[in-house]
């Protein structure tokens, strides 16, 4: 854990280094000194956490998950900025930070957890374009806290009504019941578009992951599980019953229906994220490419 240090500013930087933020990358730097510090506060970190930053751009959480964590490993795809953070925390004398180019989607959680010798925390201010793909790796590797105690990202404020919706309304999905399944998700804080640099056209929010110990509902099969949700939301407008035929044969439905005590006639909205999981385990795996 390294003491708390003067932070270079995100505009400073970019003109220090001659460079902007890059659209194809999602590159919205957050610069809001308030945003900033509620987010490390919010990350509950001490002496003894092990945390990986997800997206680290200039460092804006970076210098602040520092001076409280035992470790920051802080992974960014951009080759551009990565010796730039690399500097400014050499020049500022920050210690604790490894920062890796890298595509978090192929980041090996359980091998730093192993490293570290406990679980991560992991923090980042997600792309929006490959938001969803990044809260699965996370949940994925989690394994039931044991990878990942839990996470702070921010995302796009939709995503983050959608991680939390209750069935039956029109942001419930299957991103709901992927997230809800396997964690607890909760909107900590709301962040507007001035904020960044330069100001995105979406508002974000602030959401904590808590991956669970053992799935909401028991489950045969998690693969099954991400199959069947799939199919379900596939075409929203559809009876369950329908939906359900674009991967599996009519009479295997009706039978998957039946064991599970499951109306046909329902939209896939209604379900529980219990009630998918009943329907998982009364239905077999799905035939690849059907």
């Amino acid at each position: 854990m390294s003491e708390e240090v003067a932070q270079p500013r995100a505009r400073a930087l970019l003109a220090r280094f001659g460079i902007a933020p890059r659209k194809a990358l999602g590159q919205n730097f957050l610069v809001d000194d308030h945003i900033i510090e509620r987010i490390v506060k919010l990350a509950r970190l001490d002496a003894d956490t092990s945390v990986v930053e997800i997206g680290p751009g200039l460092g804006a959480i970076t210098f602040g998950l520092a001076a409280v964590a035992k470790r920051v490993t802080a992974v960014d795809a951009d080759r551009t900025l990565v010796p730039i953070l690399q500097t400014v925390l050499q020049e500022s004398g920050v210690g604790n930070v490894e920062v890796i180019n890298a595509d978090a989607l192929d980041f090996d959680f359980a091998a730093a957890a192993a490293q570290a010798g406990s679980p991560l925390v992991v923090v980042g201010n997600l792309p929006y374009q490959i938001t969803s793909p990044l809260l699965f790796k996370v949940l994925g590797a989690a394994n039931g806290g044991r990878v990942v105690s839990r996470a702070l990202f921010m995302v796009q404020k939709e995503v983050a009504d959608r991680m939390c919706a209750a069935p039956g309304g029109k942001t419930y999905g299957r991103l709901s019941v992927m997230v809800q399944q396997f964690a607890t998700a909760r909107v900590v804080l709301k962040v507007g578009s001035r904020a960044f640099l330069p100001p995105p056209a979406v508002l974000s929010s602030v959401i904590e992951i808590v991956p669970r110990a053992e799935p909401l509902g028991p489950i045969d099969s998690v693969l099954r599980f991400e199959a069947v949700v799939k199919a379900a939301f596939a075409t929203r407008r559809k009876m369950l019953r329908n939906a359900l035929e674009t991967a599996y044969e009519r009479e295997v439905v009706s039978h998957g229906l039946k064991e599970s005590g499951i109306d046909g006639e329902r939209r896939a909205e209604t379900l529980t994220v219990v009630e998918f999981a009943r329907l998982c385990n009364a239905l077999p795996d799905p035939v690849p490419g059907a």
